[in-house]
Order: C-alpha cells, then sequence, then structure tokens
C-alpha cells in the first residue's frame, strides 16, 4: 500500500534526517504533479502530490529534491513550498535553453496528471538554529526558490529577517505576488540589475558589516554567487550559509591529481584511482553504480560515507563537520593512500 510505504520512508528520514544525509536520496517517492504555473518569464512551478491523496514526508527550510527524468537524468530542484504543508511539494524550474537537458525535459515534457519518481527532501542549505538572532537573504534569479520555504519557516517562528532579490527584470521576477505583502512591509527589496550584479544593490555595502548574532544566506547563477562571495570578507564563516545551481568559475582549476587508491567496503577490494579519472568513474568500471547529476561538486547526489583514509574535498556542498564522514565521490579524491567507501 502507497500510504504504508509513505509511513515507512518518514520513518526513516526522522531517524537519519540529522546524522546521515546520504540515504535520503536512496528514499524514493512516488507523486503527480497537480499544477503547473508560469511564474515569470521562462519560469514554471510545478505542484507535487501523493498520489493517493497522503501526505508527503516532512521537510525543512533549504531542502531539495531530486527528480529523476528520461534518459537517466537526475536534477535537483528547491523546495520553494510552506514546510509546514506537507500536502504538497513546490518547485520552480527555470528552463535554459543551453543547459544540460533537465530544464527542457521538466518545460516541455513534463505535464499536469504526471507521475514522477523524486527522492525525499535533502536539506544542505538549512537555516541557522537558535543562536541567530537575524536572517538576510540575498537571491539572485531562481535562487529565490530555498529562500520562499525560509521565509515561511522564518514567519512561522516569528524570526527577523530581511531580503533582498535581484532579477533581470520584472518579467524574469518570479512569485511576484507571493511576495508582494513582505515588499509592502519592507521585509523584502526587488531590484533589476539587467543580468549584472553589479548594478544591484551594493552587495559590498549590504555586506560590509557583520552584526553579530545575523546569519546570511544567498543562492542564485555564477555571477551573482561570485559577487556574494567577494563581499562576504567582514562576516565570519559560521555565518555564512550558501547554495550553488552550478560549479563556480575556477573551482578545481589550482587543484592537480595525485593516484590514491579506494577500498570498497562490501568486497574489500583495493582499486587504483590514476590522475586522469575520477571515483565515480573507477567505481562504475567495477560494476558499482552511483548516482551523479552535475559531476562538479554543487549538487550533493553522488554524496559517499567513508571509513578511512584522508579526503581531498572539492565540492561546495559538505560542511565541516559532514567533511568528517563524507565526500563527493564525483569531484573529490583523496590526499594519498587508501580511501575506504562505505559501499
Amino acid at each position: 500500500m502507497l500510504e504504508d510505504q509513505n509511513l515507512e520512508q518518514t520513518a526513516e528520514m526522522d531517524a537519519d534526517q540529522t546524522n546521515d544525509p546520504s540515504p535520503m536520496r536512496k528514499v524514493k517517492l512516488t507523486v503527480k504533479v497537480s499544477e503547473i504555473l508560469n511564474e515569470a518569464e521562462g519560469i514554471h512551478s510545478f505542484e507535487l502530490v501523493d498520489p493517493s491523496g497522503n501526505d508527503l514526508p516532512p521537510f525543512t527550510a533549504g531542502a531539495h529534491v531530486e527528480v529523476r527524468l528520461g534518459e537517466g537524468m537526475i536534477r535537483s530542484y528547491s523546495l520553494c513550498s510552506d514546510p509546514a504543508d506537507r500536502s504538497r511539494y513546490q518547485i520552480a524550474v527555470l528552463k535554459e535553453e543551453n543547459g544540460r537537458g533537465g530544464s527542457k525535459a521538466m518545460h516541455d515534457d513534463v505535464k499536469a496528471g504526471d507521475v514522477l519518481t523524486i527522492s525525499a527532501p535533502i536539506n544542505h542549505f538549512p537555516l541557522a538554529g537558535r543562536e541567530a538572532r537575524a536572517h538576510l537573504l540575498l537571491a539572485g534569479g531562481i535562487g529565490v526558490t530555498p529562500m520562499l520555504a525560509m521565509i515561511a519557516e522564518l514567519e512561522a517562528k516569528g524570526a527577523r529577517w530581511t531580503m533582498h532579490y535581484l532579477t533581470r527584470n520584472e518579467e524574469r521576477t518570479a512569485f511576484r505576488d507571493r511576495l508582494a505583502p513582505y515588499v509592502a512591509t519592507g521585509k523584502v527589496h526587488i531590484h533589476h540589475d539587467g543580468g549584472d550584479p553589479s548594478r544591484g544593490p551594493g552587495l559590498q555595502a549590504l555586506l560590509s558589516d557583520f552584526e553579530v548574532g545575523t546569519h546570511l544566506y544567498y543562492c542564485g547563477p555564477t555571477g551573482f554567487m561570485s559577487a556574494c562571495v567577494e563581499s562576504v570578507g567582514a562576516w565570519p564563516p559560521h555565518a555564512v550559509h550558501r547554495e550553488y545551481f552550478s560549479a563556480p568559475a575556477g573551482l578545481h582549476s589550482d587543484e592537480a591529481n595525485s593516484p590514491f587508491e579506494i577500498k570498497i567496503k562490501s568486497t574489500g577490494k583495493t582499486i587504483p584511482v590514476p590522475a586522469d579519472r575520477s571515483i565515480v568513474d573507477v567505481l562504475r568500471s567495477e560494476g558499482c553504480d552511483v548516482e551523479t547529476d552535475c559531476n562538479e561538486g554543487y549538487c550533493g547526489t553522488c554524496i559517499t560515507r567513508y571509513l578511512s583514509g584522508e579526503p581531498e574535498h572539492r565540492d561546495t556542498v559538505l560542511s565541516e563537520k559532514e567533511r568528517k564522514s563524507y565526500v563527493m565521490v564525483c569531484c573529490g579524491r583523496a590526499k594519498g593512500g587508501v580511501l575506504e567507501l562505505d559501499l
């Protein structure tokens, strides 16, 4: 029964949600597309519900789901619905004509009434805990999607927050009606920059001073993310949270590859990883199928627990705490020796 399945999935999530991010993508949910809306030029939102009308598993603001599309594509999309509403998930997708194909498939092939397979919600971009006195949200374009769930959660908590939302123009500004009440009260500020973040609200000035207890969250396209990175020098690392939709420019450009070995826990086999191959490539050549999406270390799909060895992390997803237990095998390597994987 689907209802029993969902109960089992929810229980598994509750058991693992706080200490083990990797099992979430192993939990598969069947959802129906109940509604598709045009939110702005090139941006559609998709409402996903349980086909039997049951509640979906819980999620927290900042979470995303992995959507399985045709030809083996897996794409990650932030949840932008209210975490308190378990009757539905909502995602929004910007159609990128020159992208990797996922957004075009969502826009061109997915219709209302279709049934999709998604992962349970996964969160690498959560809100800070009780230590946060205030929250500053910066969204660039489609990067507003996780912020919408954050706003709902922060409002429910009565927390202090402000958001600056940069878009190319009014036509490319998604969820205007949803944000209108917060614009009216001065909590949300919308800026049109013509696609040039330097024409926005002045990120350097906006981020020049750090107020103790304030946490910063930013998400958006590469140019916007680079502008934010260049402006957060006054902020301590623990107060800065970010999520990439694409790999930062030059993420791995200064790093040379060295050979090392991996060990597979289930078989005990040790396999060499040469300098010109990734861990994922080697695993697949040995018949070990590992799901990937971005292959550049920013989506989190290939997160894998390691048991021993010293990884060389090259991702933008894992926290320092998570890096003590996990590695992104699409881009991560090892600092020599043997890296034992929990596979």
